[in-house]
Protein backbone atom coordinates (compact mmCIF):
# COMPACT_ATOMS: atom_id res chain seq x y z
CA UNK A 1 0.00 0.00 0.00
CA UNK A 2 1.27 3.30 -0.80
CA UNK A 3 2.10 5.31 1.79
CA UNK A 4 -0.32 9.22 2.50
CA UNK A 5 2.78 10.68 1.26
CA UNK A 6 4.32 9.20 -1.35
CA UNK A 7 3.81 10.56 -4.69
CA UNK A 8 0.67 9.74 -7.55
CA UNK A 9 0.92 7.11 -10.37
CA UNK A 10 2.84 8.59 -13.08
CA UNK A 11 -0.04 7.35 -15.22
CA UNK A 12 -2.63 9.59 -16.53
CA UNK A 13 -6.08 9.10 -14.83
CA UNK A 14 -8.60 6.49 -15.90
CA UNK A 15 -11.72 8.46 -17.81
CA UNK A 16 -14.68 8.06 -15.37
CA UNK A 17 -17.34 5.98 -18.41
CA UNK A 18 -19.76 5.15 -15.94
CA UNK A 19 -20.60 8.79 -14.61
CA UNK A 20 -20.13 9.57 -18.60
CA UNK A 21 -22.98 6.85 -19.23
CA UNK A 22 -24.95 8.51 -16.36
CA UNK A 23 -24.71 12.25 -18.63
CA UNK A 24 -26.51 10.27 -21.57
CA UNK A 25 -26.91 12.55 -24.48
CA UNK A 26 -27.00 15.90 -22.94
CA UNK A 27 -24.12 18.03 -23.98
CA UNK A 28 -21.65 19.00 -20.26
CA UNK A 29 -22.89 22.41 -20.19
CA UNK A 30 -26.63 20.79 -19.87
CA UNK A 31 -25.77 18.57 -17.09
CA UNK A 32 -24.13 20.69 -15.18
CA UNK A 33 -27.18 22.87 -15.40
CA UNK A 34 -29.22 19.80 -14.01
CA UNK A 35 -26.34 19.31 -11.31
CA UNK A 36 -26.87 23.22 -10.29
CA UNK A 37 -30.72 22.40 -10.38
CA UNK A 38 -30.44 19.06 -8.29
CA UNK A 39 -28.18 21.33 -5.91
CA UNK A 40 -30.73 23.49 -5.12
CA UNK A 41 -33.71 21.58 -4.72
CA UNK A 42 -32.13 19.85 -1.37
CA UNK A 43 -30.46 23.27 -0.55
CA UNK A 44 -26.63 22.57 -1.58
CA UNK A 45 -25.00 25.14 -3.44
CA UNK A 46 -22.47 23.97 -6.31
CA UNK A 47 -20.79 26.14 -8.84
CA UNK A 48 -21.00 22.61 -11.57
CA UNK A 49 -19.89 24.10 -14.79
CA UNK A 50 -18.85 22.43 -18.12
CA UNK A 51 -15.39 22.19 -16.88
CA UNK A 52 -16.07 20.53 -13.41
CA UNK A 53 -18.15 17.75 -15.82
CA UNK A 54 -15.11 16.95 -18.43
CA UNK A 55 -12.77 16.74 -15.25
CA UNK A 56 -14.79 14.68 -13.43
CA UNK A 57 -15.36 11.90 -16.96
CA UNK A 58 -11.69 12.29 -17.70
CA UNK A 59 -10.80 11.05 -14.17
CA UNK A 60 -8.71 13.86 -12.44
CA UNK A 61 -11.85 14.33 -10.02
CA UNK A 62 -11.52 11.03 -8.24
CA UNK A 63 -13.93 11.42 -5.69
CA UNK A 64 -16.36 14.63 -5.82
CA UNK A 65 -16.59 16.65 -2.10
CA UNK A 66 -19.61 15.78 0.70
CA UNK A 67 -21.47 18.45 -1.30
CA UNK A 68 -21.48 17.74 -5.05
CA UNK A 69 -21.83 13.63 -3.27
CA UNK A 70 -25.20 15.05 -1.78
CA UNK A 71 -26.36 16.18 -5.30
CA UNK A 72 -25.22 13.26 -6.86
CA UNK A 73 -27.05 10.92 -4.51
CA UNK A 74 -30.23 12.99 -5.07
CA UNK A 75 -29.89 12.92 -8.43
CA UNK A 76 -29.39 9.21 -8.97
CA UNK A 77 -31.52 7.72 -6.40
CA UNK A 78 -30.14 4.12 -5.18
CA UNK A 79 -26.82 4.54 -6.60
CA UNK A 80 -23.63 4.79 -4.56
CA UNK A 81 -20.63 7.08 -5.52
CA UNK A 82 -18.75 3.51 -6.48
CA UNK A 83 -21.80 2.92 -8.88
CA UNK A 84 -21.41 6.29 -10.57
CA UNK A 85 -17.32 5.79 -10.84
CA UNK A 86 -15.66 7.24 -8.33
CA UNK A 87 -13.56 6.11 -5.74
CA UNK A 88 -13.50 5.79 -1.77
CA UNK A 89 -13.15 8.98 -0.37
CA UNK A 90 -10.33 7.11 2.30
CA UNK A 91 -9.04 5.61 -0.89
CA UNK A 92 -7.87 8.38 -2.71
CA UNK A 93 -6.68 10.40 0.64
CA UNK A 94 -4.61 7.31 0.72
CA UNK A 95 -2.71 8.67 -2.39
CA UNK A 96 -1.66 11.40 -0.77
CA UNK A 97 -3.13 15.13 -0.60
CA UNK A 98 0.14 16.38 -1.71
CA UNK A 99 2.91 15.67 -3.67
CA UNK A 100 6.45 15.34 -2.28
CA UNK A 101 6.91 19.02 -3.39
CA UNK A 102 3.74 20.09 -1.54
CA UNK A 103 1.94 21.17 -4.88
CA UNK A 104 -1.42 19.52 -4.84
CA UNK A 105 -2.26 16.08 -6.14
CA UNK A 106 -4.67 15.87 -9.20
CA UNK A 107 -6.99 13.54 -7.28
CA UNK A 108 -8.58 15.24 -4.51
CA UNK A 109 -11.04 17.74 -4.93
CA UNK A 110 -11.29 20.79 -2.68
CA UNK A 111 -15.37 20.65 -0.99
CA UNK A 112 -15.69 24.49 -1.88
CA UNK A 113 -15.46 24.93 -5.00
CA UNK A 114 -14.79 21.75 -6.91
CA UNK A 115 -10.92 22.60 -7.50
CA UNK A 116 -8.14 20.30 -6.71
CA UNK A 117 -6.99 21.19 -3.34
CA UNK A 118 -3.79 22.36 -2.30
CA UNK A 119 -1.49 23.97 0.11
CA UNK A 120 -3.59 26.99 1.28
CA UNK A 121 -6.84 24.67 0.42
CA UNK A 122 -10.25 24.46 1.77
CA UNK A 123 -10.44 22.04 4.68
CA UNK A 124 -13.77 19.71 4.93
CA UNK A 125 -14.09 21.17 8.20
CA UNK A 126 -14.28 24.95 6.54
CA UNK A 127 -16.78 23.61 3.85
CA UNK A 128 -18.52 22.85 6.59
CA UNK A 129 -18.90 25.89 8.38
CA UNK A 130 -19.36 27.76 5.43
CA UNK A 131 -22.31 25.53 4.07
CA UNK A 132 -23.92 25.82 7.79
CA UNK A 133 -23.48 29.71 7.25
CA UNK A 134 -25.26 30.14 4.11
CA UNK A 135 -27.99 27.68 5.53
CA UNK A 136 -28.94 29.42 8.32
CA UNK A 137 -27.30 32.62 8.93
CA UNK A 138 -28.50 36.11 8.44
CA UNK A 139 -26.96 38.09 5.17
CA UNK A 140 -24.40 40.19 7.13
CA UNK A 141 -23.36 37.02 9.07
CA UNK A 142 -23.58 34.65 5.78
CA UNK A 143 -20.77 37.66 3.80
CA UNK A 144 -18.35 37.86 6.79
CA UNK A 145 -18.02 34.28 6.45
CA UNK A 146 -18.12 32.98 3.33
CA UNK A 147 -15.65 36.44 1.77
CA UNK A 148 -13.18 36.12 4.41
CA UNK A 149 -10.64 33.53 2.63
CA UNK A 150 -9.64 36.41 0.13
CA UNK A 151 -10.34 39.42 2.64
CA UNK A 152 -7.91 37.95 5.17
CA UNK A 153 -5.11 37.90 2.19
CA UNK A 154 -2.34 40.07 2.83
CA UNK A 155 -0.26 41.48 0.20
CA UNK A 156 2.74 39.31 -0.84
CA UNK A 157 5.41 38.53 -3.16
CA UNK A 158 4.35 35.18 -4.52
CA UNK A 159 0.86 33.99 -5.76
CA UNK A 160 -0.30 30.47 -7.12
CA UNK A 161 -3.00 28.19 -7.73
CA UNK A 162 -4.74 28.40 -4.00
CA UNK A 163 -4.51 32.55 -4.40
CA UNK A 164 -6.32 32.20 -8.05
CA UNK A 165 -8.90 29.60 -6.39
CA UNK A 166 -9.69 31.79 -3.53
CA UNK A 167 -10.17 35.08 -6.10
CA UNK A 168 -12.61 32.31 -7.89
CA UNK A 169 -14.16 31.48 -5.10
CA UNK A 170 -14.77 34.62 -3.96
CA UNK A 171 -16.90 35.92 -6.83
CA UNK A 172 -18.83 32.18 -6.84
CA UNK A 173 -19.97 33.26 -2.97
CA UNK A 174 -20.80 36.95 -3.72
CA UNK A 175 -22.86 35.69 -6.61
CA UNK A 176 -24.70 33.34 -4.66
CA UNK A 177 -25.38 35.90 -1.59
CA UNK A 178 -26.71 38.23 -4.43
CA UNK A 179 -29.24 36.13 -5.51
CA UNK A 180 -30.65 35.21 -2.09
CA UNK A 181 -30.68 38.36 -0.37
CA UNK A 182 -29.30 41.25 -2.87
CA UNK A 183 -26.87 44.00 -2.56
CA UNK A 184 -27.51 46.52 0.15
CA UNK A 185 -26.29 44.19 3.13
CA UNK A 186 -23.36 42.88 0.60
CA UNK A 187 -21.72 45.71 -0.77
CA UNK A 188 -19.34 47.28 1.63
CA UNK A 189 -18.19 43.54 2.86
CA UNK A 190 -17.18 42.92 -0.79
CA UNK A 191 -14.54 46.06 -1.14
CA UNK A 192 -12.37 44.36 1.34
CA UNK A 193 -12.03 40.55 -0.83
CA UNK A 194 -11.77 42.89 -4.13
CA UNK A 195 -8.61 45.11 -2.77
CA UNK A 196 -7.23 41.84 -1.99
CA UNK A 197 -7.64 40.21 -4.76
CA UNK A 198 -5.80 43.75 -6.81
CA UNK A 199 -2.80 43.28 -4.49
CA UNK A 200 -2.39 40.32 -5.56
CA UNK A 201 -1.87 41.08 -9.05
CA UNK A 202 1.49 43.13 -8.47
CA UNK A 203 2.92 39.31 -6.64
CA UNK A 204 5.05 37.02 -8.71
CA UNK A 205 3.76 34.23 -10.15
CA UNK A 206 5.34 31.35 -11.60
CA UNK A 207 3.48 30.36 -14.41
CA UNK A 208 1.02 32.39 -17.00
CA UNK A 209 -2.20 30.50 -16.53
CA UNK A 210 -2.04 31.57 -13.18
CA UNK A 211 -1.17 35.28 -13.80
CA UNK A 212 -4.27 35.06 -16.07
CA UNK A 213 -6.64 33.44 -13.57
CA UNK A 214 -5.59 36.44 -11.01
CA UNK A 215 -6.80 39.11 -13.89
CA UNK A 216 -9.76 37.11 -14.64
CA UNK A 217 -10.57 36.39 -11.13
CA UNK A 218 -9.71 40.32 -10.27
CA UNK A 219 -12.14 41.41 -12.65
CA UNK A 220 -14.70 39.38 -11.97
CA UNK A 221 -14.71 40.23 -8.32
CA UNK A 222 -15.08 43.93 -9.78
CA UNK A 223 -18.09 43.46 -12.23
CA UNK A 224 -19.77 41.37 -8.94
CA UNK A 225 -18.73 44.70 -6.66
CA UNK A 226 -19.88 47.11 -9.17
CA UNK A 227 -23.57 45.08 -9.63
CA UNK A 228 -23.29 45.30 -5.69
CA UNK A 229 -22.98 49.04 -5.86
CA UNK A 230 -25.74 49.15 -8.74
CA UNK A 231 -28.23 46.96 -7.25
CA UNK A 232 -27.93 49.24 -3.89
CA UNK A 233 -28.18 52.57 -5.49
CA UNK A 234 -24.43 53.75 -6.09
CA UNK A 235 -24.11 54.40 -9.60
CA UNK A 236 -20.87 55.88 -9.03
CA UNK A 237 -19.52 53.51 -7.56
CA UNK A 238 -20.40 51.17 -9.86
CA UNK A 239 -19.31 52.90 -12.66
CA UNK A 240 -15.65 52.87 -11.06
CA UNK A 241 -15.93 49.33 -10.83
CA UNK A 242 -17.03 48.49 -14.13
CA UNK A 243 -14.26 50.60 -15.22
CA UNK A 244 -11.80 48.92 -13.28
CA UNK A 245 -12.80 45.57 -14.71
CA UNK A 246 -12.57 46.62 -18.32
CA UNK A 247 -9.12 47.76 -18.07
CA UNK A 248 -8.04 44.74 -16.28
CA UNK A 249 -9.92 43.01 -19.14
CA UNK A 250 -7.59 45.10 -21.85
CA UNK A 251 -4.90 44.50 -19.88
CA UNK A 252 -4.99 40.82 -19.89
CA UNK A 253 -6.44 40.50 -23.14
CA UNK A 254 -8.99 38.80 -22.41
CA UNK A 255 -12.34 39.18 -24.06
CA UNK A 256 -14.91 37.19 -22.43
CA UNK A 257 -14.01 39.66 -19.43
CA UNK A 258 -14.10 42.78 -21.35
CA UNK A 259 -18.31 41.56 -22.77
CA UNK A 260 -18.93 40.88 -19.55
CA UNK A 261 -17.68 44.57 -18.06
CA UNK A 262 -19.27 45.94 -21.42
CA UNK A 263 -22.81 44.12 -20.90
CA UNK A 264 -22.52 45.55 -17.22
CA UNK A 265 -21.68 48.93 -18.13
CA UNK A 266 -24.32 48.59 -20.71
CA UNK A 267 -27.32 47.78 -17.71
CA UNK A 268 -25.39 50.47 -15.53
CA UNK A 269 -26.06 53.74 -18.39
CA UNK A 270 -29.39 52.22 -18.81
CA UNK A 271 -30.59 52.95 -15.41
CA UNK A 272 -28.45 56.19 -14.45
CA UNK A 273 -30.39 57.52 -17.27
CA UNK A 274 -27.48 57.14 -19.80
CA UNK A 275 -29.10 55.30 -22.97
CA UNK A 276 -26.57 56.23 -25.94
CA UNK A 277 -24.05 54.96 -23.68
CA UNK A 278 -26.49 51.92 -22.61
CA UNK A 279 -26.59 51.27 -26.53
CA UNK A 280 -22.74 51.74 -27.45
CA UNK A 281 -21.62 49.39 -24.56
CA UNK A 282 -24.10 46.88 -25.70
CA UNK A 283 -22.87 46.76 -28.82
CA UNK A 284 -18.93 46.92 -27.79
CA UNK A 285 -20.19 43.88 -25.55
CA UNK A 286 -21.54 41.89 -28.52
CA UNK A 287 -18.28 43.04 -30.71
CA UNK A 288 -16.32 41.28 -27.83
CA UNK A 289 -18.72 38.69 -27.21
CA UNK A 290 -18.94 37.05 -30.86
CA UNK A 291 -15.01 35.91 -30.42
CA UNK A 292 -16.58 33.56 -27.72
CA UNK A 293 -19.02 31.12 -29.51
CA UNK A 294 -22.21 31.61 -26.65
CA UNK A 295 -25.54 32.57 -28.37
CA UNK A 296 -26.81 32.94 -24.70
CA UNK A 297 -24.15 35.70 -24.06
CA UNK A 298 -25.37 37.14 -27.43
CA UNK A 299 -28.68 37.03 -26.72
CA UNK A 300 -28.27 38.57 -23.18
CA UNK A 301 -26.30 41.53 -24.79
CA UNK A 302 -29.17 42.26 -27.64
CA UNK A 303 -31.43 42.77 -24.51
CA UNK A 304 -29.08 45.10 -23.37
CA UNK A 305 -28.50 47.23 -26.61
CA UNK A 306 -32.92 46.60 -26.55
CA UNK A 307 -32.81 48.45 -23.14
CA UNK A 308 -30.74 50.89 -24.17
CA UNK A 309 -33.29 51.56 -27.70
CA UNK A 310 -36.24 51.78 -25.60
CA UNK A 311 -34.88 54.64 -22.93
CA UNK A 312 -34.33 56.59 -26.51
CA UNK A 313 -37.79 56.02 -27.58
CA UNK A 314 -36.48 54.14 -31.12
CA UNK A 315 -39.09 51.70 -31.05
CA UNK A 316 -38.10 50.08 -34.38
CA UNK A 317 -34.08 49.31 -32.76
CA UNK A 318 -35.91 48.18 -29.68
CA UNK A 319 -38.09 45.65 -31.80
CA UNK A 320 -34.73 44.54 -34.11
CA UNK A 321 -32.56 43.85 -30.78
CA UNK A 322 -35.30 41.92 -29.09
CA UNK A 323 -36.20 39.82 -32.02
CA UNK A 324 -32.52 39.38 -32.31
CA UNK A 325 -32.06 38.37 -28.97
CA UNK A 326 -35.00 35.76 -28.84
CA UNK A 327 -33.66 34.30 -31.71
CA UNK A 328 -30.12 33.39 -30.49
CA UNK A 329 -32.04 32.27 -27.23
CA UNK A 330 -33.35 29.94 -28.98
CA UNK A 331 -30.25 28.40 -30.12
CA UNK A 332 -29.84 27.15 -26.55
CA UNK A 333 -27.06 26.67 -23.90
CA UNK A 334 -23.63 25.71 -24.88
CA UNK A 335 -20.55 24.44 -23.28
CA UNK A 336 -19.51 28.35 -24.46
CA UNK A 337 -21.82 30.01 -21.66
CA UNK A 338 -19.67 31.99 -19.23
CA UNK A 339 -20.53 30.90 -15.48
CA UNK A 340 -21.58 34.33 -14.63
CA UNK A 341 -24.84 33.68 -16.91
CA UNK A 342 -26.44 31.17 -15.17
CA UNK A 343 -29.08 33.80 -13.98
CA UNK A 344 -30.31 34.26 -17.36
CA UNK A 345 -32.59 31.73 -18.47
CA UNK A 346 -36.46 32.48 -19.85
CA UNK A 347 -37.47 33.96 -17.02
CA UNK A 348 -35.17 36.99 -17.42
CA UNK A 349 -35.87 36.68 -20.91
CA UNK A 350 -39.44 37.63 -20.15
CA UNK A 351 -38.49 39.84 -17.55
CA UNK A 352 -35.78 42.63 -19.72
CA UNK A 353 -38.61 42.68 -22.27
CA UNK A 354 -40.91 43.59 -19.92
CA UNK A 355 -38.89 46.40 -18.88
CA UNK A 356 -38.32 47.72 -22.66
CA UNK A 357 -42.19 47.48 -23.41
CA UNK A 358 -42.30 49.26 -20.16
CA UNK A 359 -40.41 52.11 -21.40
CA UNK A 360 -42.06 52.46 -24.48
CA UNK A 361 -45.42 53.13 -23.13
CA UNK A 362 -46.49 49.46 -23.85
CA UNK A 363 -48.18 48.66 -20.77
CA UNK A 364 -50.60 45.83 -21.96
CA UNK A 365 -47.53 44.38 -23.48
CA UNK A 366 -44.85 44.95 -20.47
CA UNK A 367 -47.39 43.05 -18.24
CA UNK A 368 -48.28 39.99 -20.67
CA UNK A 369 -44.31 39.65 -20.35
CA UNK A 370 -44.14 40.36 -17.05
CA UNK A 371 -46.44 38.04 -15.89
CA UNK A 372 -44.27 35.63 -18.00
CA UNK A 373 -40.85 36.40 -15.83
CA UNK A 374 -42.81 35.80 -12.29
CA UNK A 375 -44.19 32.49 -13.33
CA UNK A 376 -41.26 31.41 -14.74
CA UNK A 377 -38.47 32.45 -11.99
CA UNK A 378 -36.64 29.65 -10.63
CA UNK A 379 -37.19 29.83 -6.53
CA UNK A 380 -33.08 30.07 -6.09
CA UNK A 381 -33.12 33.71 -7.44
CA UNK A 382 -35.34 35.30 -4.69
CA UNK A 383 -34.23 38.47 -5.62
CA UNK A 384 -35.03 38.96 -9.45
CA UNK A 385 -38.49 37.16 -8.46
CA UNK A 386 -38.73 40.79 -6.10
CA UNK A 387 -37.17 42.37 -9.72
CA UNK A 388 -39.96 40.67 -12.11
CA UNK A 389 -42.87 40.96 -9.55
CA UNK A 390 -42.31 44.71 -8.70
CA UNK A 391 -41.42 45.72 -12.66
CA UNK A 392 -45.13 43.37 -13.19
CA UNK A 393 -46.47 45.37 -9.85
CA UNK A 394 -45.35 49.19 -11.39
CA UNK A 395 -46.76 48.27 -15.08
CA UNK A 396 -50.29 46.97 -13.73
CA UNK A 397 -50.39 50.20 -11.84
CA UNK A 398 -49.76 52.29 -14.57
CA UNK A 399 -52.00 50.25 -16.95
CA UNK A 400 -55.30 51.19 -15.07
CA UNK A 401 -55.25 47.93 -12.89
CA UNK A 402 -54.78 49.36 -9.23
CA UNK A 403 -56.13 46.30 -7.29
CA UNK A 404 -53.71 43.65 -9.15
CA UNK A 405 -50.51 46.31 -8.95
CA UNK A 406 -52.14 46.23 -5.02
CA UNK A 407 -51.64 42.54 -4.63
CA UNK A 408 -48.19 42.27 -6.62
CA UNK A 409 -46.86 44.75 -4.76
CA UNK A 410 -48.08 42.85 -1.61
CA UNK A 411 -46.06 40.45 -2.84
CA UNK A 412 -43.04 41.81 -3.01
CA UNK A 413 -43.22 43.39 0.22
CA UNK A 414 -43.21 39.68 1.65
CA UNK A 415 -39.67 39.43 -0.30
CA UNK A 416 -38.52 42.12 0.85
CA UNK A 417 -37.85 40.61 4.40
CA UNK A 418 -35.24 38.16 2.25
CA UNK A 419 -33.93 40.56 0.10
CA UNK A 420 -32.36 43.54 0.75
CA UNK A 421 -32.13 45.77 -3.10
CA UNK A 422 -32.66 49.23 -2.91
CA UNK A 423 -33.51 49.46 -6.79
CA UNK A 424 -36.26 46.96 -6.20
CA UNK A 425 -37.96 49.69 -3.79
CA UNK A 426 -37.45 52.38 -5.33
CA UNK A 427 -39.78 50.62 -8.04
CA UNK A 428 -42.00 49.50 -5.28
CA UNK A 429 -42.10 53.17 -4.30
CA UNK A 430 -43.10 53.95 -7.39
CA UNK A 431 -46.10 51.74 -7.70
CA UNK A 432 -46.76 53.09 -4.25
CA UNK A 433 -46.99 57.05 -5.81
CA UNK A 434 -49.09 55.66 -8.98
CA UNK A 435 -52.06 53.68 -6.52
CA UNK A 436 -52.34 56.78 -4.14
CA UNK A 437 -54.90 58.27 -5.92
CA UNK A 438 -57.10 54.97 -5.39
CA UNK A 439 -56.63 54.73 -1.66
CA UNK A 440 -60.40 54.61 -1.60
CA UNK A 441 -60.25 50.64 -2.67
CA UNK A 442 -60.10 48.87 0.55
CA UNK A 443 -57.36 46.57 -1.13
CA UNK A 444 -55.49 49.24 -2.32
CA UNK A 445 -55.75 51.00 1.03
CA UNK A 446 -54.47 47.84 2.81
CA UNK A 447 -51.61 47.42 0.50
CA UNK A 448 -50.42 51.20 0.81
CA UNK A 449 -50.72 50.80 4.84
CA UNK A 450 -48.50 47.69 4.69
CA UNK A 451 -45.88 49.57 2.66
CA UNK A 452 -45.97 52.94 5.14
CA UNK A 453 -45.32 50.38 8.22
CA UNK A 454 -42.76 48.65 6.28
CA UNK A 455 -40.56 52.09 6.09
CA UNK A 456 -41.56 52.81 9.03
CA UNK A 457 -39.35 49.49 10.47
CA UNK A 458 -37.00 49.92 8.35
Amino acid sequence: MASPHASPSPRPPRPNTAFRTLRGQRSPGEFAALVRRAAREIGEQVSCDARYIGRVESGEIRCPNYAYERVFRHMFPGREPADMGFLPRAAVRGRGAHKRDGAPSAHIESPADGRTSGAGGTSDEESDVLRRAFMTGGTAAVAAVSLAGVADARPRRHAGEAEAAAVEQAVRRIRLLDDRHGADALYRRAARPLRAAYDLLDAETRRRSVADRLHTGAGELAISVGWLAHDSGRFSDARSHYAEALATARLAGDPALEAHAFCNTAFLARDAGRPREAVRAAQAAQQAGRRLGSARLMSLLSLREAGGWSRLDDRAACEAALLRARSLFDRGVSDADPEWMTFFGEAELEGLEAQCWSALGDRARAVAHGERAVALADPHFARNIALYTAQLADDLAQGGAPEAAAAAGGRVLELLGQVQSTRIRGMLGSTVRSLRPHGGDSFVASFLTRHQRLRASA
